[in-house]
């Protein structure tokens, strides 16, 4: 009684924050891709050619909607951040959840100090602006230090098996996608609305993995170990085929020991 109380104590301190963070993660993946809403709201920008940053740019007429959501989300990446590092049992683990954490805190100040205006429909409004495009670079260094983080994480404990499996890929796509970005930046502009919205949804997906691996966690240190697996029935039709066939040969050599031994005695 008293080693069951003693195991189940570090694992619902492991649980609870667990459980936390993947319903807040969950919400940020969907709140994350706001941005699909300038589909039916009249933002006067093309999707195709115009930076996300620029729905909450400074004049822009839906600032308040989309850099409201983008706090929104920034604070539920935090929250979820802490709760997961609440949770983790290794050091790169905490370390993961903490530039999740530095995600969101990037992305408020990304909301907080705006584009000057909309480079894609202001004629003169260069898309480098320094303190954006600052807050904008230090969200992607904390985003692609929590992939790799979190990847070599779940590798080295055998969990969470989906984020261990899905997130280098995730994290690939990502990375290609957000150095398609960069065109405007550099002087060539054009279609780099496309990649940064394939970017977006990645990193949301990739917010929808943590949260679903957060779900299924492992067990906490010095719990104890589950019990084998039963083997499959491909393994036990063999291993009874096998078994039939050295009942049978053991069996035949039985018989031709006696055959002998009745000769013998005929003699």
């Amino acid at each position: 009684m008293t080693e069951t109380t003693t195991h189940s104590r570090p694992a619902r301190r492991v649980r609870e924050p667990l459980r936390t963070a993947a319903a807040l993660l969950a919400a940020a993946a969907f709140v994350y891709n706001a941005w699909v809403l300038e589909a039916v709201v009249p933002t006067g920008l093309d999707p195709r050619h115009a930076y996300v940053s620029e729905l909450y740019a400074v004049g822009s007429p839906y600032r308040w909607l989309f850099g409201g959501l983008e706090l929104v989300c920034a604070a539920l990446v935090v929250t979820g951040a802490v709760a997961g590092a609440a949770a983790a049992t290794d050091r790169a683990g905490r370390a993961g959840w903490c530039a999740l954490a530095g995600v969101g805190l990037c992305s408020t100040a990304d909301v907080l100090m705006p584009m000057a205006c909309a480079p894609s429909v202001q004629p003169g409004c260069r898309a480098v602006h320094p303190a954006h495009t600052v807050t904008s670079a230090l969200v992607h260094c904390c985003l692609f230090a929590c992939l790799a983080l979190l990847v070599h994480s779940a590798r080295g404990r055998g969990e969470p098996r989906c984020v261990a499996r899905w997130g280098p890929l995730l994290g690939g796509g990502a990375l290609v996608s957000s150095l398609c970005t960069v065109g405007p930046l550099l002087g060539y502009g054009g279609w780099h609305g496309v990649a940064q919205r394939c970017h977006l949804l990645l990193v949301g997906a990739w917010l929808a993995l943590l949260a679903h691996g957060a779900r299924t966690p492992c067990p906490p240190p010095g719990a104890p170990a589950p019990p084998p697996a039963r083997p499959r029935r491909a393994r036990r039709a063999a291993r009874d085929l096998f078994r039939g066939a050295r009942d049978l040969r053991d069996l035949r050599g039985a018989r031709d020991v006696r055959d002998v031994r009745d000769g013998r005695q005929t003699g």
